[in-house]
């Protein structure tokens, strides 16, 4: 994108507004008024996401016209007082006067973002657009009018470096990212011809045994100026100069070529996990080119997963449907990636053909310490178990992730926990070991095992000591957040807790242990009393019993007994 632009842009339909090169003096009187003690401005740069597959599958007049439509709709929200022009093929740049009974500037962003969304109908399409956001203020970022648009220019480029349909306000950092997207632009477009491009491969584990089942085919681009980047770094460019489809197309060919070689070492019971965009989806020639070249690497269609982010269904396209629903009739599968992240549609998650959801990395990362992501995630397994969906979780990291998500039946893993991207001969090695990190997939002891917790180390030693002699496997933790580590990866009975702690309260903690583990036998030991909070506590079935301190060492080697004896009960009497 060219800032100088804004000078000589292209016109809408007469319809539609007037032409550009006519509104420039109109957003210099504006900064202007906003810079000597008239009413502050924002400047926002509104982009059109994936517009391209509009004009390339449907027709330019199509495209003309669905945003002469669009600017109609955003002139109509904007108000009298604000200025709306055309700004490149599929840009509006828009100047708004901040008046105090207007959103913030980022809500005011999210508000046009949503009017963009809304359908559109241009006979014979219903079209679902979306946009991306860049704002920028006046006088705080920029005093002129030029500058004042490079920096909405940087923010919508921040926006597009952490996902599309999103709003950004300009920050200094975001200018840097700009003059690295025009070194990008000027190197993208010969890399492949450079061989500049190599594949990297992740392995996706088996919940129950270790297993690889799969491989993740990862893009890296080795630039000469800018050294090893990863997609998120270049696609959003790849796509604004129309080689993503190139690019897509040569990683499709390299990873099942990959996957042959891999097929003729003997393995034939793993996946080939390939990312593909919106616009590959998009294109009415995808089917046919993909299933050419799967014949042509000569493996089977089944070993194919394509992995595609959410708001390529989110859109309802109807191209995209048919396309998903070809591919899948043929034997190729699908994984949804980022699940939970950007626009959700469950009704079109539920239309579309998907054998598995990926959990993003962002809700691993806060499993099982936060009470929000720990939610989240066990709400998209029981859902996708519900929809019959395998479910993959991405980012797990290390063995308390790992050891959760395995207890509440995640049935495939992917992160560094298992190995980082790595080399199609290092990915090959692990292939043939098979089986990974097998010490964590080994069968906890399923008995006797009691979790004690208390801030204070002296008593937690007492009670270790005292427990000892019963034969217990013992598992000690000195705050809460110890505690939910070891329930992650162990298979506890029956639990201890202290009431009175820095972190949390004894009953709140064993509420939340009784909704991620219910099956646990849990018991309060304090010397602080608060008969109400323990009453209900009691009442909502969140502890089994309350024990006093200081205790009678018999009477209270008795109670642990007993509650074993419950949890022995409550399983004989259960289910089978």
């Amino acid at each position: 994108m060219n800032s100088d632009a804004l000078l000589t842009g292209q016109p809408l339909p007469e319809v539609a507004m007037q032409r550009l090169g006519a509104g420039e003096p109109e957003l210099a009187r504006l900064v202007h008024e906003a810079t000597h003690g008239g009413a502050p401005l924002m400047l926002l740069y509104i982009d059109i996401d994936h517009f391209r597959s509009i004009n390339e599958n449907m027709g330019m007049e199509v495209g003309d016209l669905a945003l002469a439509m669009l600017a109609e709709r955003l002139r109509g929200e904007l108000g009298p007082e604000a200025r709306l022009w055309r700004h490149a093929s599929d840009e509006f740049v828009a100047a708004v006067p901040r008046r105090p009974d207007l959103p913030d500037p980022e809500a005011f962003g999210d508000f046009l973002r949503e009017q963009i969304e809304l359908p559109m109908t241009v006979l014979p399409y219903t079209l679902f657009l979306s946009g991306t956001v860049g704002v920028a203020l006046c006088p705080e970022h920029a005093d002129n009018a030029s500058a004042l648009l490079q920096c909405a220019e940087s923010a919508v480029q921040q926006a597009k470096h952490e996902g599309l349909n999103l709003t950004r306000v300009y920050t200094h950092g975001a200018a840097i990212s700009v003059r690295t997207d025009s070194i990008i632009a000027r190197q993208i477009v010969k890399a492949m011809a450079n061989n500049e491009f190599r594949l990297c491969y992740q392995p996706q584990i088996a919940a129950h045994d270790g297993r690889v089942t799969g491989m993740e085919t990862l893009l890296r681009w080795h630039s000469p100026a800018l050294g090893m980047l990863v997609p998120e770094r270049f696609m959003h460019v790849a796509e604004k100069l129309g080689v993503i489809v190139q690019i897509g197309d040569w990683v499709i060919k390299q990873a099942l070529q990959q996957a042959r070689t891999w097929r003729d070492w003997g393995f034939d019971d793993f996946e080939i996990a390939i990312n593909v965009s919106t616009l590959q989806l998009l294109r009415p020639d995808f089917v046919d080119d993909l299933l050419m070249s799967v014949r042509q690497a000569g493996i089977p269609a089944e070993m194919v997963v394509l992995e595609v982010r959410q708001n390529a269904l989110a859109r309802d396209m109807n191209l995209v449907h048919r396309t998903l629903a070809n591919l899948h009739r043929e034997g190729v599968r699908l994984t949804l990636d980022e699940f939970g992240m950007g626009d959700s549609n469950l009704d079109s998650l539920m239309r579309f053909s998907v054998d598995k959801i990926k959990i993003d990395r962002s809700f691993v990362k806060g499993v099982p310490a936060s009470p929000r992501e720990v939610a989240i995630t066990c709400a998209i397994i029981a859902m996708g178990h519900q929809l019959g969906m395998k479910v993959i979780a991405h980012g797990v990291e290390n063995d308390v992730q790992l050891g959760f998500l395995r207890r509440n039946q995640c049935d495939i893993f992917q992160g560094h926990l298992f190995g980082e991207p790595m080399s199609a001969e290092d990915a090959g090695a692990l292939l043939r070991r098979r089986y990974l990190r097998s010490d964590a997939f080994t069968a906890t002891k399923p008995d006797r095992t009691l979790l004690l917790l208390d801030d204070e180390e002296n008593i937690l030693r007492s009670l270790v000591r005292l427990f000892r002699r019963d034969g217990y496997r013992i598992l000690a933790a000195s705050s809460v957040g110890d505690a939910f580590d070891l329930l992650a990866t162990n298979d506890v009975q029956v639990i201890l807790s202290d009431q009175r702690m820095s972190d949390m309260s004894g009953t709140e903690f064993l509420g939340r242990v009784r909704v991620l583990y219910p099956d646990t036998v849990r018991l309060v030991l304090s010397g602080y009393t608060d008969l109400a909070t323990v009453t209900e506590a009691i009442n909502r079935g969140e502890i089994y019993r309350f024990l006093t301190k200081p205790w009678n060492d018999d009477d209270l080697r008795e109670h642990i007994r007993q509650a074993f004896q419950t949890h022995e009960n409550q399983h004989r009497s259960g289910p089978g």
